[in-house]
């Protein structure tokens, strides 16, 4: 292995590094709401998150890869592309939580001002475990799993139909009412 070979890997690990910090950032700057529910969750139950992201991820993933590999019509192998990019996406989305419950593990003075240094320094933490040969790629790997089933359990629940209340009794139907 000569120094072009080390450095072709380096450049391509700090490239996956930076690319997962700045997704995880994006989340949490564009989605705050969606990072704190999947960071509670995962805080609560991660075993559980990551359970529901194998189940219902990895057979995202297996139709994706066969309509992709198997289907006859270009058209229909871009939708299985198309199909398991967005779920990694997604579990990309979900693992910004993890980061963020990281980064809450590490305080810094100006955490209140500034709440997304913590999703900086834990997605730098989570993202640095990629360098570790096997045990990082692991860690990684659950990371998006637990990520993608952290956003499918950590979903809003649908409020009621919010109800019309009924007008005052003061105003009746031949008064208008003034602005």
């Amino acid at each position: 292995m000569n120094l072009a070979d080390v450095f072709t890997f380096l450049f391509v690990i700090l490239g996956f590094v930076i690319v997962y910090v700045a997704y995880w950032l994006a989340t949490a700057g564009l989605f705050p709401s969606l990072t704190e529910r999947c960071a509670e969750r995962l805080a609560r139950s991660p075993i559980k998150a990551t359970v529901v992201g194998l189940v219902v991820w990895l057979p995202v993933l297996f139709i994706g890869t066969t309509i992709s590999s198997k289907a006859p019509i270009a058209f229909f192998k871009f939708c299985g592309v198309i199909l398991m990019i967005l779920s990694t996406l997604v579990a990309l989305a979900g693992s910004s939580g993890l980061a963020a419950r990281v980064g809450a593990g590490l305080p810094a003075a100006r955490d209140a001002q500034e709440p997304w240094r913590r999703v900086l320094r834990g997605g730098t933490i989570l993202a640095l475990t990629f360098v570790l040969p096997f045990i990082g790629w692991l860690v990684m790997v659950w990371a998006f799993v637990a990520g993608f089933g952290a956003v499918i359990m950590g979903r809003p629940k649908p409020d009621a139909l919010p109800v019309a209340e009924p007008a005052p009794a003061s105003l009746s139907a031949a008064e208008p009412a003034t602005p």
